[in-house]
């Protein structure tokens, strides 16, 4: 019985529906949905709360509009007491014929009722009726056989009738769940595409949306898996076009094509062309609603003549706006996203030009278009002091940085460039007291500014030695990030594994350790986030060694070059983190 409630309150869009029977001083529900308690606990009302009553006193259906103001339900306390207002119902009868109660839709304010609606109000009454017999016939099997029969004829029909409309409200339950976790609009259109095309068997499902400033255009989301060549060739067209899909967008209602007559009598010839080329006989188009003007238009076609009833009209209805809120929250995402990648390619500028020395960095974005990371690269010289305590223009120190924020979104990003920017000033302000003072100076202000930013970092400074033999001294300190990498003259690849811990407000109380090597010619570092080397299911062990042995043989091979195969071979071409990478190399003499 709750189940035939269901139905009611799905299909013809109310909030409350009963299975109503009335007995001579009271009215039971074993079927309601929408109601609230107390009546929904006890199943049951007083007469006095009963609009059903009058469905069994007359044998006949009882339609109204506003039962404050009809005179037979005015003074009735299902008014104020239920929030009854709108009623339709029709009558509940067993085996004789006798009226046991009414299937009832019931709306919280005043409702007309269209003709369709009473049709399959009645219908699942019918159907209804058909199970209150099958109840009654079990207590008299004398007449079981006659009415079982005839009660499930009647149920099957009402079944058969209905059931798509179960279906389709499965289809939205689907969609609302479908379309929630969706985040760009690629994964909008392609969730779409698949629920649809599941429930509704159309041959074409497309997304339009409408985009730009006073001049309003209107895009194709185009399938790139698909091999509909009319989506590119119409990929972008104004909001007046003569196409369905612009008018059911510009005037916000639902447009549906049947023949090529009425695409060849109303719009432009390329779109009668677009629907032979489709092979379609059919095609609606639905309005996805925005705030103020739809956000585009939904597409569906079929090879066949589809004909869409007033329940499919509002499902595909309701559909549309599970799509335009899924695609308002992918807009702002991309917004986002797109902000943050421009806040994180303007700060990381190119590496300067050394003399003696070979740079080159490298920064990959994460396959996940709303993926944002915290990964910076920086280099940079620090200028030496001249005699009277004026900068000299060649450089004494030239800083290298890898770090890592922690985090995947905006605040990361502007964290990291929070952070890149106090550590250059520390180095600034800090001159010749080395690396690890510059961190130091940095936990500092983070702590002291409340910046909260955390994650790992090398931090390192890199001086010549003895100028005739090309030697670099390199002082660096680690902050908890992945090891640097070093090749030596001979081949040989050392991890310089020593650290300390990572960059935390708080965490760190003690000044941070400083290690030195000296770098001779032939030398190559390379520095790198752990978007490189770790991914889940892989030893990250092991692709430090897989790097490792790439940079080994990097000889006669210029560094944006071997960045990118290290990124390639290692990463793959769909990296689930960002990836930063800077590598140096000391030329031989």
């Amino acid at each position: 019985m709750d189940r035939f409630a269901r139905l009611v309150a799905d299909v013809i869009g109310v909030p409350m529906a009963l299975v109503c029977l009335v007995e001579s001083s009271r009215q039971v529900f074993p079927g309601m949905v929408g109601l609230a308690a107390p009546w929904a606990d006890a199943r049951r009302a007083p007469l006095t709360h009963s609009l059903c009553r009058h469905v069994v006193t007359s044998g006949r259906p009882l339609v109204v509009t506003d039962a404050r103001e009809n005179p037979l339900t005015s003074t009735s306390a299902a008014i104020p007491d239920l929030g009854v207002v709108g009623y339709a119902g029709m009558p509940l009868t067993d085996g004789a014929g006798h009226v046991l109660g009414s299937l009832c839709a019931l709306d919280t304010r005043p409702r007309e009722w269209t003709t369709r609606e009473l049709e399959l109000l009645q219908d699942l009454a019918a159907a209804c009726s058909a199970e209150l017999r099958l109840r009654i016939v079990s207590r008299h099997r004398e007449q079981a056989r006659a009415d079982e029969a005839r009660a499930r004829a009647e149920a099957d029909e009402a079944t058969g009738r209905h059931r798509a409309a179960l279906e389709r409200s499965q289809l939205l339950l689907r969609a609302a769940d479908a379309l929630a976790d969706t985040t760009g609009l690629a994964d909008v259109s392609e969730q779409v595409r698949d629920l649809v095309s599941s429930d509704l068997k159309p041959v074409y499902v497309g997304l339009v949306l409408v985009e730009g400033g006073t001049t309003k255009r209107l895009r194709r989301m185009v399938d790139v898996m698909g091999t509909t060549a009319m989506e590119r060739t119409h990929e972008t067209y104004t909001l007046d076009a003569d196409w369905p899909t612009a008018r059911a967008a510009r005037e916000n209602r639902t447009i549906t094509v049947t023949d090529t007559a009425q695409l060849r009598r109303d719009y432009a010839p390329e779109v009668a062309e677009t629907f032979a080329e489709l092979g379609l006989r059919t095609a609606v188009c639905v309005p996805l609603p925005g705030t103020v003007l739809p956000l585009g238009t939904l597409v569906l076609g079929w090879d066949h003549r589809h004909e869409i009833d007033i329940v499919e009209q509002a499902v595909l209805a309701s559909l549309a706006g599970y799509t335009a809120r899924a695609v308002e929250r992918a807009l702002f995402v991309d917004n986002r996203v797109d902000a943050a990648r421009e806040m994180q390619e303007a700060l990381l500028t190119d590496v300067p030009s050394v003399p003696r020395l070979d740079l080159a960095a490298l920064y990959r974005a994460a396959a996940r278009t709303d993926l944002v990371g915290g990964d910076w690269y920086d280099a940079y010289p620090l200028p030496t002091a001249a005699e009277g305590g004026e900068e000299s223009t060649a450089p004494a120190v030239l800083v290298l940085s890898v770090g890592d924020i922690t985090g995947h979104d905006m605040r990361a990003a502007t964290l990291m460039g929070q952070v890149r920017s106090m550590l250059r000033q520390a180095d600034l302000d800090h001159a010749g007291g080395g690396p690890a003072r510059a961190v130091n100076a940095l936990e500092h202000a983070n702590a002291a500014l409340r910046l909260e930013a955390s994650g790992t970092l090398v931090h390192a400074h890199l001086r010549p030695r003895s100028a005739e033999a090309g030697n670099w001294e390199l002082t660096w300190t680690n902050a908890g990030h992945p090891p640097p990498l070093l090749v030596r003259p001979d081949g040989a690849v050392d991890r310089l594994t020593a650290h300390g811990i990572m960059l935390f407000p708080g965490l760190n109380t003690a000044p941070r350790v400083e290690h030195r090597l000296l770098l001779p010619p032939g030398s190559l570092l390379l520095l790198y986030t752990d978007g490189l080397v770790e991914r889940p299911g892989r030893d990250m062990d092991l692709a430090i060694d897989e790097a490792a042995g790439l940079l080994a043989a990097h000889e006669g091979r210029s560094l944006d070059v071997l960045l990118n195969e290290i990124t390639d071979r290692i990463a793959g071409p769909d990296p689930r983190d960002d990836i930063a990478l800077l590598a140096l190399r000391i030329p031989t003499i």
